[in-house]
């Protein structure tokens, strides 16, 4: 099975906010996950980042492979792969 980490959608229409999720990498988008490992909010004014580490690094250690976005919010974070 491939574990990916990426980006869950939520939120009203036009008023996102993305929930960072462990998830098989066929499953859809919205559809079934894993585990929640954080969230992201883009919309306010700086964009929020709160990721739990702990969770990240064990499932980077494991083998889940990050999306480019989901790699870019993990390193502004401060975890690195």
């Amino acid at each position: 099975m491939a574990v990916k980490m990426r980006l869950r959608r939520m939120g009203q229409k036009k008023a996102p906010f993305y929930r960072v999720i462990v998830a098989d990498s066929r499953s859809p988008r919205d559809g079934r996950f894993i585990e929640e490992v954080g969230y992201y909010d883009p919309t306010k004014e700086p964009s929020v980042i709160k990721i739990d580490e702990e969770k990240a690094k064990k499932w980077l250690a494991t083998g889940a492979q990050p999306t480019e976005t989901v790699a870019k919010l993990l390193k502004i974070a401060g975890i690195e792969k």
